[in-house]
């Protein structure tokens, strides 16, 4: 072949091998952008904590119409959502994570409702690879001692409850007894608590098995702690499930004890109306908000259910707000390093107003609501009144991943 026919080959053939890797970049690159967005989500569909699970599960999807302006899609891109229930079970848990990671191929994972099922599911996407975005789990070493980095909450932590519940009754001359279930949720809260208190004496911590339905026996044991010292004296419950309040037919006033408890799901909160005046610290009341988000969860909330969202809608609200605002940012890319750059130190709405990801442990730091207990005729539950909202950069949320 002469040399001027190499050329004109060779050029010829680089022209057609640019053409050849352009279409497969540019197809390869529609192929993506038309696949669907799959996520798990795996939360307490029945057992001890259906009823939260189930609040996170339509706040989760009424998060999702409302961010993706009722498209349920980001960069032209389906979201799917695949439910399971892990039964408040640790070990059905972690293996419904590693199905949906390996089996599923979801993108990433949203959940669970239980504390010790997210410390099981932990290691599971720190071995795929994958975010687990943890909503509404509560217990500090989460985000704390057994955290990795593939690990995002939205939901508030026990340190957060905690500071935000000292507010309310960290005062001189008042000596406080905890009651709170034995199991990491109850654990990491007491020691929150305790770690939050300045002022206040805490004089005992009372743990029992997370199902008791029978109080007697403990509830003797923290009259005894509180009966006989002087100024104010406070039972102070962290319970998630059940009705823990029963230890009031044990005739506190007589020894002049009093309840305090943070803000619940608007079904429990029907035994506050035994106790006007009691004040504590809720993660969320539909009452207590005012900003546009909010509105929009209220307004969906009564048309399609008739009743105001509750407690742990708006966390499930808040869940889908922080998943949407991630994938508009990589423009719907959501390779797990891209996502975790993205959303380090990323804030986003909420139901609760803005809230932002903390770069060293990705706890969304937020705001909670310091309340008072009022006895409203037209509520079935005792209303709680905000007292003030008490602002994320009030709160020193100690950082215990370290």
């Amino acid at each position: 072949m002469k040399p001027l026919a190499q050329l004109n080959w060779a050029v010829r053939l680089t022209a057609a091998l640019s053409t050849v890797l352009v279409v497969a970049l540019f197809g390869s690159a529609a192929q993506a952008q038309g696949k669907d967005i799959k996520i798990a989500h795996i939360y307490s569909k029945t057992g001890a904590l259906e009823a939260y699970g189930k609040q996170t599960q339509t706040g989760f999807m009424l998060g999702l119409n409302y961010a993706t302006d009722g498209t349920m899609a980001v960069a032209g891109r389906k979201i799917v959502v695949l439910e399971k229930d892990d039964q408040g079970k640790p070990d059905l848990g972690k293996s419904l994570l590693a199905a949906a990671y390996g089996d599923d191929k979801v993108d990433l994972a949203v959940g669970p409702t239980a504390s010790p099922v997210a410390l099981a599911m932990l290691p599971v996407a720190e071995e795929y690879k994958k975010i687990l975005l943890v909503e509404p789990a509560v217990a500090d070493s989460i985000t704390g001692d057994k955290w990795n980095k593939y690990i995002f909450r939205t939901g508030r932590n026990s340190s957060q409850d905690a500071i935000a519940n000292a507010v309310a009754l960290d005062k001189e001359g008042i000596s406080i007894v905890t009651m709170a279930q034995d199991s990491a949720f109850g654990k990491d809260g007491v020691k929150a608590f305790r770690e939050a208190l300045k002022k206040a004496k805490l004089v005992h911590e009372e743990y029992l098995p997370p199902a008791t339905t029978d109080f007697t026996a403990g509830g003797q044991r923290m009259i005894d702690k509180l009966k006989g010292l002087p100024g104010r004296k406070v039972i102070f419950i962290i319970w998630a499930g059940g009705n823990p309040f029963k230890i009031a037919d044990m005739d506190l006033k007589r020894y002049g004890i009093e309840i305090a408890t943070g803000g619940n799901i608007l079904p429990a909160m029907t035994a506050y109306k035994q106790f006007p005046g009691m004040e504590g610290a809720a993660y969320y009341y539909f009452g207590m908000p005012k900003n546009p988000v909010n509105e929009a969860l209220v307004a969906q909330h009564y048309t399609q259910f008739k009743t105001p969202p509750d407690f742990f809608t708006a966390g499930g609200f808040s869940a889908a707000m922080a998943v949407v605002t991630a994938l508009k940012k990589t423009n719907g890319d959501t390779s797990t390093n891209k996502l975790i750059a993205t959303m380090e130190g990323m804030s986003f709405d909420t139901p609760k107003g803005k809230m932002t990801f903390r770069k060293e442990d990705h706890q969304a730091m937020q705001s909670m609501y310091h309340f008072r207990i009022k006895v409203d005729p037209a509520f079935a539950w005792g209303v709680p009144e905000l007292v003030r909202e008490i602002k994320a950069e009030e709160m020193n949320v100690p950082i215990r991943n370290r």
